[in-house]
């Protein structure tokens, strides 16, 4: 059915968008329902709305491993900002570049790529700085109750439907900074912003209660292997044997780094195999052309979270049993199979947990591992991003720009085997944790759909 709109010559706003994709019904029809009540632009809310810093004003290299933590657009994830990931600099750089900066409740959001992705800024980072690639809302003037309305605002359908039709770009979509300020936000009486306020309250106490689960499982863990003070930093120095350099087939001295032969011994100290030793196979399927039609669901290392769950909600490109070749189809995903992305966080780890019972491919930058019976796969999970796991991943890292970890060198990575009672106590708790940041996203969709309701009740 072809779907269009008739738009009068008034209609057109200042003739700064003309495109068809801006008219598009279902944009309109967004934009008409919040008109029709009460409402502001989200300038009126925010001290300031800003683009980080042009990207030679600030170099790669001025990244450090402690600091200002300074975010990236591959940093903006699940409302808050993924930390395991993030860079930081130096005071001194953070003061040179001011006026880009963020605090404690103040919100970022993607400017290009994947447009209306969002997070605010927590208590944890505390103040911060943005990249080029990111736009900034700043507002440490607002009371925390509209803080937390706008934020919900700009989740529900009503603020990402806006942002949507602002993007503009042919092969790639931009947002300006006068994108996000003509956002129009309704207008929250007291007892909608407590509401909201009070959801705000129980979602953080569910994810907090999910993270701290995940926290004991991960404790217990480096309990048992004895490895809770483990310190990676030491000599800056080591003596290699040539058959050593031989055997491994690199001789850079990054490779032969004492703390990567320190966290191997460890684990050989005990009981323990390879991956590939616990595996029926252990590889990935190369990649399956897309079909918006298709109901088998192609995930990405952007799916992929650290406490081991799968963003489902987040699928947005799909294949076919056609599409996808004869020998890739041991590829898609069983429940327990091991995910570890190969690219841009390489070593990441996750675990199919059968999720809605979806079909599920891996796009050809991320490994399964599809395990025996011997092993549980949460344990096997939660190991592998432990600093355990994390440093055997790192000490195979190829490529000097993008790295990279090739699955035959996954597959020799080396896991202790823990009595299965342990297993199981460590598995438990990671269900547990899944369990309470499930109750966290119920509340977050709930908080977002009291928005839509608000907008949608004032019309009647």
């Amino acid at each position: 059915m072809t779907v269009y709109s008739i738009i009068q010559k008034s209609q057109l706003e200042g003739a700064k968008r003309l495109d068809a994709e801006y008219y598009q019904p279902e944009y309109l029809e967004i934009v008409q329902e919040i008109e029709s009540v009460p409402h502001t632009s989200l300038d009126s809310y925010a001290e300031k709305v800003f683009s980080g810093p042009f990207g030679s004003t600030l170099k790669s290299e001025s990244y450090q491993d402690t600091g200002v933590p300074f975010i990236r657009i591959s940093d903006i994830s699940d409302l808050f900002i993924e930390k395991h990931g993030v860079v930081f600099i130096s005071p001194s750089e953070h003061k040179r570049i001011y006026s880009t900066h963020l605090g404690v409740g103040d919100i970022v959001l993607s400017k290009i790529g994947t447009v209306g992705r969002l997070s605010v800024i927590s208590e944890e980072l505390g103040e911060v700085n943005i990249s080029e690639n990111n736009i900034g809302i700043r507002l440490s003037k607002l009371p925390v109750e509209k803080k937390i309305a706008l934020l919900f605002l700009l989740l529900s359908k009503y603020g990402q439907k806006q942002l949507l039709r602002k993007a503009s770009g042919n092969i790639q979509l931009k947002l300006n900074v006068s994108d996000v300020e003509s956002i129009q936000v309704p207008v929250f009486d007291e007892a909608m912003l407590q509401t909201l306020k009070n959801l705000y309250t129980d979602f953080l106490s569910k994810r907090n209660e999910g993270d701290s689960l995940y926290s004991q499982a991960e404790k217990v863990l480096l309990e048992e292997l004895g490895l809770t003070d483990f310190e990676s930093d030491g000599e800056l120095w080591n003596v290699v044997n040539l058959s050593d350099v031989k055997a491994a087939g690199r001789i850079d001295a990054e490779y032969f780094q004492p703390k990567y032969e320190r966290i191997v011994e460890r684990i050989k100290s005990q009981k323990h195999a390879t991956v590939d030793d616990v595996s029926a196979f252990v590889g990935h399927a190369t990649q399956s052309p897309y079909d918006e039609r298709g109901s088998i669901a192609v995930l990405a290392q952007k799916h992929m979270k650290r406490d081991l769950h799968i963003e489902v909600d987040g699928f947005d490109n799909f294949t076919t049993d056609d599409l996808i070749k004869k020998n890739d189809k041991k590829y898609i995903l069983k429940k327990g199979d091991i995910l570890i992305s190969s690219a841009g966080e390489p070593g990441l780890t996750s675990v199919w947990t059968g999720e809605l019972g979806q079909k599920v491919i891996p796009g050809s930058f991320v490994t399964v591992a599809r395990l025996k019976e011997d092993i549980n796969p949460l344990y096997l999970g939660v190991f592998l991003n432990t600093p355990a796991g994390k440093l055997q991943f790192e000490r195979d890292y190829t490529g000097s720009v993008q790295q990279y970890v090739y699955p035959s060198k996954i597959a020799k990575i080396f896991v202790p085997i823990l009595p299965e009672k342990t297993q199981q106590k460590i598995a438990e708790l990671v269900r547990e944790s899944h369990v309470a940041r499930a109750k966290a996203r119920e509340l977050l969709e709930s908080a977002k759909r009291k928005v839509e309701e608000l907008i949608e009740s004032k019309q009647k």
